[in-house]
């Protein structure tokens, strides 16, 4: 059964690429604007198997959206991958409290992506 990754980052050219990169991996795709619009498509629909947020958005960031997932028992055990530009030891300590299940720094490798992804959802290609 394919796997649904929503990805969530409020930059059209990032959502593309990231859809490209994922569909071409075999996953299928759900795309939202910012944490807010991730919330509620997953309070209409749950089926998504993991998480790829971004950091810096408007009206809800990542690790908020983190936080809000994790304390929503249908979702506190789904994998949550932080693809962000911030690389501080200070924000990827306040990720691993939120709850987050990993972290990569933007720009992204296709192929590194996909393996993390991969690892997290423990499906071998």
């Amino acid at each position: 059964m394919t796997k649904t990754i929503m990805t969530v980052d409020d930059s059209p050219s990032i959502r593309q690429m990231l859809t490209v990169t994922l569909r071409l991996g075999g996953y299928s795709v759900r795309a939202a604007v910012d944490g807010e619009d991730a919330l509620q498509q997953l309070s209409q629909d749950a089926t998504v198997d993991l998480v790829l947020t971004d950091q810096n958005m408007p009206n809800m960031d990542g690790l908020t959206l983190t936080r809000e997932l994790r304390a929503k028992p249908e979702h506190a055990g789904m994998p949550i991958l932080m693809l962000t530009t911030e690389s501080s030891a200070e924000m990827k300590a306040l990720g691993r409290a939120a709850g987050l299940s990993g972290w990569m720094v933007k720009p992204f490798e296709p192929q590194t992506l996909l393996s993390v992804v991969e690892r997290l959802l423990n499906t071998p290609r």
